[in-house]
């Protein structure tokens, strides 16, 4: 079958790997429908060490059963399902508690044998505890929106539950690209009254307005701090999403918030400590957030997405065949694209 390998920085390949299958009697065979590259993937495209064995890429993916192990009971062949960016037993403690993202018998795709999401199958172990069986006639239209149930909807309304989201409040939103877009979307849903979007892109300020944001902050710094606060009556908001991972934008994110409030961090940090965290602690900011539960989330939001009351699915601008899978992360990287989805 044909997959995705990176083999160092800016080195994306589309090869011909042994076909996916299943090995243990937990497994199940998904034949991909529709995959998707993250904001994630591109920190390995600008950093990644040579590796003459290339790594297999992608953990956002749908599609159909097409085998089971003999242990597997929830689903069968022929289901169409949609794939947490993590897998999961869904029976340990962690998983009982709602936060498969620490399950005890989890992983994550393209290591330890398990092939990468974007290719042309995938051998989903623990297939009961991970996959969610979507309705069996979907219509292609809402194929993009389900496609973000497996991370970047299901990360934005995480920043947002991390932050304290509720009816009300006020929330400002760092970063315009597909999680702080779809950040806006989740803080709308939950009930928030002013929503800040943070970013500089005309394209994704737009469409971050079609989702509900009331206000845009284009500054940087000390004067984006200015501004919200200009916005929210020299107080700051109830709630940041800090959807990004850089210091600078940690750092903006805490700094915009009120004395109280939270912060809710979802862009993969790089950087070991947290700034202004002496700041933060006599404000009594509340900092929370990580890698969303997501397997936690799908079937609460799917839902809307079924019925049309949410369409994340927005936030994809670029489709690209199997084949230009290279293309479509030198588009992201470029900013050319604020998502790219692969149609197999």
């Amino acid at each position: 079958m044909r997959a995705t390998l990176m083999y160092a920085a800016g080195d994306v390949r589309v090869e011909t790997v042994p076909d996916a299958r299943l090995i243990e009697p937990t497994d199940a065979l998904v034949r991909v429908y529709r995959a998707a590259i993250c904001g994630s993937d591109l920190w390995p495209y600008r950093s990644m060490e040579p590796d003459e064995t290339g790594h297999r890429m992608g953990h956002e993916f749908m599609g159909v059963v097409e085998a089971v192990g003999a242990d597997v009971r929830s689903l069968h062949v022929g289901v169409p399902v949609v794939a947490p960016f993590l897998w999961s037993d869904g029976t340990c403690v962690f998983c009982r508690e709602g936060l498969h993202t620490s399950c005890l018998h989890g992983g994550r795709y393209g290591f330890d044998r398990v092939d990468g999401g974007q290719g042309e199958a995938v051998r989903v172990p623990q297939a009961d505890g991970t996959l969610v069986a979507l309705p069996a006639a979907i219509d292609d239209a809402a194929m993009p929106s389900l496609l973000t149930l497996t991370d970047v909807m299901a990360t934005g309304h995480h920043a947002a539950l991390a932050a304290g989201v509720g009816p009300g409040k006020s929330v400002g939103v760092v970063g315009d690209g597909a999680v702080g877009l779809c950040g806006v979307i989740a803080a709308r849903r939950l009930g928030a009254e002013q929503v800040i979007l943070l970013g500089r892109h005309p394209d994704r300020i737009a469409l971050g307005i079609v989702f509900g944001v009331t206000d845009v902050v284009s500054e940087r710094g000390e004067e984006a701090v200015e501004r919200v606060r200009e916005l929210t009556g020299g107080l700051g908001v109830h709630a940041a999403l800090e959807c990004v991972g850089y210091k600078e934008s940690t750092l903006t994110a805490l700094s915009i918030t009120r004395p109280g409030g939270a912060v809710g961090r979802v862009g993969v940090p790089q950087e070991e400590t947290i700034p202004a965290a002496t700041r933060a602690f006599f404000d009594n900011v509340t900092i929370a957030g990580g890698p969303a539960p997501a397997r936690a989330y799908i079937e609460e939001l799917l839902p809307d997405v079924l019925e049309g009351t949410i369409e994340p699915g927005r936030v994809f601008d670029r489709a690209v065949p199997l084949e230009e899978v290279p293309d479509g992360y030198r588009a992201m990287n470029d900013r050319e694209a604020i998502k790219v989805m692969i149609e197999p």
